[in-house]
C-alpha cells in the first residue's frame, strides 16, 4: 500500500506538493484556533477575577447573627394538636391581619375538607371590608412571614353608593396553609 502511494507521488510531484501545503495549512489553522481559544479563556478569566474583586469589595458586612434576625420568626407550617385547632389558629391570624390594615371581617369559615385537604392544607374563606389602598398591604401581610400562607382565591368589589374619595372594597378571599399534622 505504501509502495503504491510512493509511486503515485513520484509520478505526480505537483500532487505531493499540494498535499504537503494542505497539511501545513491545516496545522496552522488548528494552531491558530487553539491560540484564539486560549486568548478568549484568558480574557474571560480576567473579567471574572475583576468582577470577584469588585463583589468582595462591596460585600455588605452582615454577620450570621444579623441574617438570622432578618428571617421571619415562627414555624413555616400551621401548628396545633388537631386540625380544628390549627384551622382556628389560621382564622385568628387572618382576622388579625385584616384588623391591622383597618379592615372589618364580615364572615369567615374554616374549610377542613377543601380540595387540598388531602395534601395537609387547611383553608379559610373570609369576607371583609377594607379601604382600596389597604388591599395590597393585606395581601403582602398574609403571604409574608410565618406560617407560610397562600392566597388561593381573591374577589374584590367596590361597595355600591359610595361617594368617598377612598372607596371601600368588599373582599372575599381564600387563604390556605400547610398543617404539620398530629404529633
Amino acid at each position: 500500500m505504501t509502495d503504491l502511494f510512493d509511486r503515485y507521488l513520484r509520478r505526480y510531484p505537483l500532487a505531493a506538493t499540494a498535499i504537503y501545503f494542505g497539511v501545513v495549512i491545516a496545522f496552522l489553522f488548528a494552531t491558530s484556533a487553539a491560540l484564539i481559544d486560549l486568548q478568549d479563556r484568558h480574557t474571560s478569566l480576567t473579567q471574572a477575577t475583576e468582577t470577584l474583586v469588585q463583589l468582595q469589595r462591596h460585600k455588605p458586612s452582615l454577620t450570621a447573627h444579623s441574617e438570622l434576625q432578618s428571617a421571619p420568626a415562627g414555624s413555616p407550617v400551621l401548628e396545633g394538636p388537631t386540625v380544628t385547632v390549627a384551622g382556628a389558629s389560621l382564622l385568628q391570624h387572618v382576622a388579625a391581619v385584616i384588623a391591622r390594615v383597618n379592615g372589618k371581617a364580615l364572615s369567615s369559615q374554616v374549610d377542613l375538607n377543601g380540595s387540598q385537604a388531602k395534601d395537609g392544607y387547611i383553608s379559610v374563606v373570609v369576607d371583609c371590608e377594607l379601604d382600596e389602598s389597604a388591599l395590597q398591604k393585606l395581601l403582602y401581610d398574609l403571604e409574608v412571614g410565618m406560617p407560610f400562607l397562600f392566597v388561593d382565591q381573591l374577589t374584590a368589589q367596590t361597595l355600591a353608593g359610595q361617594t368617598a374619595a377612598a372607596p371601600r372594597l368588599r373582599v372575599a378571599l381564600t387563604v390556605s396553609g400547610l398543617w404539620q399534622g398530629e404529633r
